[in-house]
């Protein structure tokens, strides 16, 4: 992954940083664009997973459009230069202020999450003299099988519209002057790899789409969300993922209309290998029973293995190299005054040493975003592939 020259790079620079390799995100959405373009899918990448500027700029020039949940997300998408029918405001509790911003830049759709957001949605466009255009997020009770944190299609979380208000909602949208309806959505969680669960989506989306067109609604799109995993364990062997795969799920089982659209919102698989946090070895502490690596990150670069017990692999890429270093299982924590900030136990790492740098791979989804100044932390900052 990392090339001599790359290290020598990373050991006259500042750490802790971001480090993005723009050449293999660049390949990712290639491969991405040309597996759904197969299809005539339509792809926008979910800003929450990372809104580096850079980053950003590459997925503009790429085509695809920006899947936003806020108002500043919507407002950074169209000062980057994404069209605005191509971008979508989804989140369950959008404010009026951003409702209205979102309106006055005549965005493509708002991914509506409950009946009385209709209700409010219809009275800020009537106020401006706009019609709305509303996909309705549902419910569609499907598990991810993935971690219960970041699982959102189940009808005990707080996402979406169940499916027994879907007569509330044609209600609502029979009255309200100031809305259309553009067409469903559906976003039943994150990091999912079992292909199944998305197949299980398209039946449950060929349900409620006949519902609705059984009762005269006419869909332009059909919104299936995002939720793609990657490989967290062989970001090198598996730096991108089967787009190809996924896809064709969709296309298999997903029962549309000609002249309906497909809309996806991907965010991780797009964008997650193509970032590693890049740290350095401030102390090693030997016990009888623990050895630990003591970096210059912690959980406010990378909040992810203290917020969802996830796995990043960990590498000295100062030592990688050299062969007569022994393997020893290290705890690899960082500085900040909690238990939980802690990248990884019992990580097996070559024989270490203060000053030796460490990758944390796979962090360019919801990495830096997440990252805090907690304990009054310098923010991290980025450096990119030449």
């Amino acid at each position: 992954m990392f090339s001599p020259d790359t290290i020598n790079r990373f050991e006259s620079a500042q750490t802790p940083f971001y480090y993005y390799d723009l050449q293999l995100l660049k390949q990712t959405l290639n491969a991405c664009s040309e597996a759904a373009g197969k299809y005539g899918f339509q792809v926008h990448y979910a800003m929450k997973a990372n809104f580096n500027q850079r980053i950003l700029e590459i997925i503009k020039d790429a085509g695809l459009g920006a899947d936003c949940v806020s108002g500043n997300e919507v407002n950074k998408a169209i000062e980057t230069g994404f069209s605005p029918d191509k971008v979508v405001f989804a989140g369950v509790g959008k404010s009026d202020r951003e409702i209205t911003e979102a309106l006055n830049h005549e965005i493509f759709c708002f991914n509506a999450e409950s009946v009385q957001e209709l209700e409010v949605i219809n009275t800020l466009a009537a106020k401006l003299g706009k019609r709305a255009r509303i996909a309705l997020r549902i419910n569609p009770n499907v598990d991810a099988h993935t971690h219960h944190n970041i699982t959102t299609g189940l009808e005990e979380n707080k996402f979406g519209i169940n499916q027994w208000e879907l007569p509330a909602c044609a209600e609502v949208l029979s009255r309200s002057a100031n809305l259309w309806l553009e067409g469903i959505h559906f976003h039943v969680g994150s990091q999912i790899t079992d292909l199944n669960v998305f197949k299980s989506l398209c039946i449950k989306v060929n349900e409620i789409k006949a519902w609705f067109e059984e009762r005269g609604f006419n869909l332009n799109s059909l919104n299936v969300g995002g939720g793609l995993g990657i490989d967290y364990y062989q970001p090198d062997e598996n730096a991108i993922v089967d787009f190809t795969k996924y896809f064709e799920i969709f296309n298999q089982f997903l029962e549309r209309k000609q002249a309906q659209t497909v809309h996806f919102e991907l965010g991780r698989a797009l964008v997650a290998q193509c970032g590693n946090l890049i740290s350095r070895v401030l102390y090693v502490k030997k016990g009888i029973k623990k050895n630990f690596l003591i970096l210059d990150a912690g959980m406010t670069e990378l909040m992810r293995p203290a917020l969802y017990q996830a796995y990043h692999k960990i590498e000295n890429i100062t030592g990688r190299h050299n062969a007569s270093r022994p393997v020893i299982k290290y705890d690899v924590v960082g500085p900040i005054c909690e238990s939980t900030d802690c990248f990884g136990k019992e990580v097996e790492l070559a024989e270490s040493e203060r000053g030796d740098l460490i990758a944390i791979r796979s962090a360019g989804a919801y990495g830096e975003v997440m990252a805090s100044g907690y304990n009054l932390r310098d923010r991290v900052v980025s450096l990119y592939s030449e």
